[in-house]
Order: structure tokens, then C-alpha cells, then sequence
């Protein structure tokens, strides 16, 4: 099982995936968080932000979540993936593959910006749903507004989804 969480910056994909991953540990089912961003600094961010080296990076979560899965530990992507190519490319190479969609607002987004995303990048390297398209996600297990919604619910929903999940494998 993959649990791939995606969204724009500022969505709360590493907040449910924290959120997720202690769900798996109190229940004592193995899982590892792999954030975007943390795959970027093992690597020295020796990648940038446009669109091919971005895609780079997703492929190095691809497969660290492929090797994951193939040794029954539970990746827990927190990742952009803006590109719906890429998405599909994972329906293919993962047993269980389940995608979660954080719908975002893109103005709520710049306005709450905790990491500074927007503020610290705008104008100097390309930014998903400004510089480069987020595309549509056509194919999500599970779309969730969380700009209408704190952060316990949307993980009550993501909850409720894996629950079901779990069961029927």
C-alpha cells in the first residue's frame, strides 16, 4: 500500500502525513513518511524547481516508495506532484497505489504560506500553480477542500478512507 498525499504548497500534506503515520504506528503497522522536501535535502538539493528536475525528484520518490511498499513498510508520500503524467506512471508501478488529493485554494494558500513559499520564491524560481500548472488530478482515491476544514477532519476522512482500505486487503 502507497498513501500518497498531494497538493499544493501550504495543502498540509506533511501535517496528515504526520497525522497518518501515527495512526500506522499506534497500530503497529510499519510506515515511513517520504516529504518532498526531505528527499530534496538528502540529495543536497542538488535539483532545482523547474518542471523536468521536479519531475526528477518525484521519480526518486517513486522508487524509494516502490522499495517501501516491496518490503511491506507503508510509504506515506507528502509531495506537490502537480503532474498527472507522473501520477499515472504510479498507478502503474505500485501493488496499491491510493492518491489523496488536498484541494487548495492557491490565494488562501499565498496568504496563510508557513513555510514562505510564496513570499520567499515569487519571481525567483517557478512555482507550482503560478510559474508551472498544477494539473487537475482526474483519477484521486480521495479529494478532500481542506480550506473549509481543520486539519483533524480532513484526517478523519483520510481515517476513514485507509480504514476501509485495510479491510479489504
Amino acid at each position: 500500500m502507497v498513501i500518497w498525499l498531494m497538493g499544493i504548497s501550504g495543502a498540509g500534506k506533511t501535517t496528515l502525513g504526520v497525522k497518518v503515520h501515527e495512526y500506522f504506528q499506534n497500530k503497529n503497522i510499519k510506515s515511513f513518511i517520504l516529504d518532498g522536501d526531505v528527499v530534496r535535502n538528502f540529495y543536497d538539493n542538488d535539483l532545482g524547481f523547474s518542471k523536468e528536475d521536479r519531475i526528477a525528484n518525484i521519480k526518486r520518490i517513486m522508487l524509494s516508495a516502490h522499495v517501501l511498499e516491496k518490503n511491506k513498510i507503508i510509504p506515506i508520500v507528502c509531495n506537490i506532484s502537480p503532474f498527472e503524467e507522473l501520477r499515472n506512471i504510479a498507478r502503474k508501478k505500485f501493488d496499491s497505489y491510493h492518491e489523496i488529493y488536498l484541494k487548495k485554494n492557491l490565494e488562501t494558500a499565498k496568504k496563510n504560506d508557513v513555510k514562505n513559499v510564496y513570499e520567499n520564491n515569487i519571481d525567483k524560481t517557478e512555482i507550482i500553480g503560478i510559474d508551472l500548472a498544477f494539473d487537475k488530478p482526474l483519477n484521486s482515491n480521495l479529494t478532500i477542500n481542506v480550506d473549509f476544514e481543520t486539519p483533524d477532519e480532513s484526517f478523519k476522512k483520510i481515517l476513514n478512507y485507509i480504514s476501509k482500505v485495510l479491510q479489504n486487503d
